[in-house]
């Protein structure tokens, strides 16, 4: 059965209601009555109507109020209103245009004439249902769309870092003692640039580009990353070239990671006074990444063991840190690093060298 069309019918007088019901209801419409303006909008929000018959003159709202306000209101906006009205001055017509009329009837009705208003106006209605429909199955289309190459680019997302991660992990796999590193230096630095103030979104691409600072010692030999005691001048040359080297795994990638990897690759071994590697670069003209990464590096290599040494004490690494305030480090740097100790200690803690899997720490990302 076909649904019947609504009609909402606006008089406060009660025989124009009854002469409008008498009309439209052998016509095959269902019809609503309001007998003021009120009551109209009630309605509206009750039972809404496909076409509004409004009076004009009417007590406490007018039908010009009325018809405001239903244009006003995006649920009730698309609603056809035609003005039933005695009054026949330009200047109401004009008025009733302003707020939202959509076309006019003159008292008395003409029968013909309301059935042919009421018939074009349906057919507005309808089209304007049916564009209002297919916009929100669009958008709902484009939600859903939008949602799966989201999940789509998650996963690339992760399985992308994953990759990072492990093969940064490989660069360091050598030296059995460096454990954790990759993992509680990235940390670091992200929690650092955090109080520094950069936004969530380099806060982020900071903690996956960290990993890759040492990814030029995948090229550094062995009896020399390896070597327990303290390297000849040669020896120390050699190594210093992982910076440089890592720089040339990493150009020429045009994502985000790898292009912040090849900074911070490039520059964690610069100092603020000029005196790091491998172009001596001073002060601000070492990218900001770089001298945030130096900190968090430099801080897991002293409370860690490695070859030639034995871990630090907290007490002791915290004092190296301080001293190298404004020659190793930036100040503004070590403020930060400072400003956040809890928040360092605990990264510290969570990511030890003797947990059973690193990989299995890894997958926990992000931290």
């Amino acid at each position: 059965m076909a649904k019947r069309s609504k009609i909402l019918v606006v008089d406060d007088e009660n025989r124009n209601l009854r002469l409008m019901e008498a009309l439209l209801i052998p016509l095959g419409y269902e019809v609503i009555l309001a007998r003021d303006g009120e009551e109209a909008l009630e309605k509206v929000r009750e039972i809404p109507p496909d076409v509004v018959l409004l009076d004009i003159m009417m007590p406490k709202m007018d039908g010009f109020e009325v018809a405001r306000r239903l244009k006003k209101d995006e649920e009730t906006k698309i609603i056809p209103i035609v003005m039933v009205t005695a009054l026949k001055e330009v200047e109401d017509r004009i008025k009733a245009l302003e707020v939202g009329a959509d076309d006019f009837l003159t008292k008395p009705v003409d029968k013909v004439e309301l059935k042919a208003r009421a018939q074009s106006l349906l057919k507005v209605k309808a089209y304007n249902d049916h564009m209002r429909n297919y916009q929100k199955e669009l958008e709902a289309e484009v939600a859903k769309r939008t949602k799966q190459l989201r999940r789509a680019f998650e996963k690339i997302k992760v399985a992308s870092l994953d990759t990072i991660y492990r093969l940064s992990r490989a660069a360091e796999y050598k030296d059995e003692d460096t454990g954790a590193h990759i993992l509680r230096m990235s940390n670091y630095s992200a929690v650092v640039a955090r109080k520094m103030g950069l936004n969530e979104k380099s806060v982020e691409a900071i903690l996956y580009a960290a990993p890759m600072h040492d990814i030029g010692k995948i090229g550094t030999p062995d009896r020399i990353l390896l070597k327990p005691g303290k390297l000849d001048p040669g020896e120390w040359e050699i190594m210093k070239q992982h910076a440089t080297n890592g720089g040339r795994i990493l150009e020429g990638s045009d994502a985000g990671f790898i292009k912040l990897g090849e900074v911070i690759a490039l520059t964690h071994h610069e100092k603020w006074d000029g005196s790091g590697y491998p172009k001596g670069l001073k002060g601000s003209k070492i990218p900001q990444a770089g001298r945030i990464t130096a900190i968090a590096d430099v801080f897991d290599a002293l409370t860690s063991k490695r070859p030639y040494k034995e871990p630090f004490s907290l007490e002791k690494s915290f004092a190296i840190i301080k001293e190298g305030r404004g020659n190793h480090f930036d100040p503004d740097v070590v403020d930060a690093f400072f400003a956040i100790e809890d928040e360092i200690l605990s990264i510290k803690a969570k990511y030890k060298d003797d947990q059973e899997s690193l990989l299995v720490q890894m997958a926990g990302k992000p931290m």
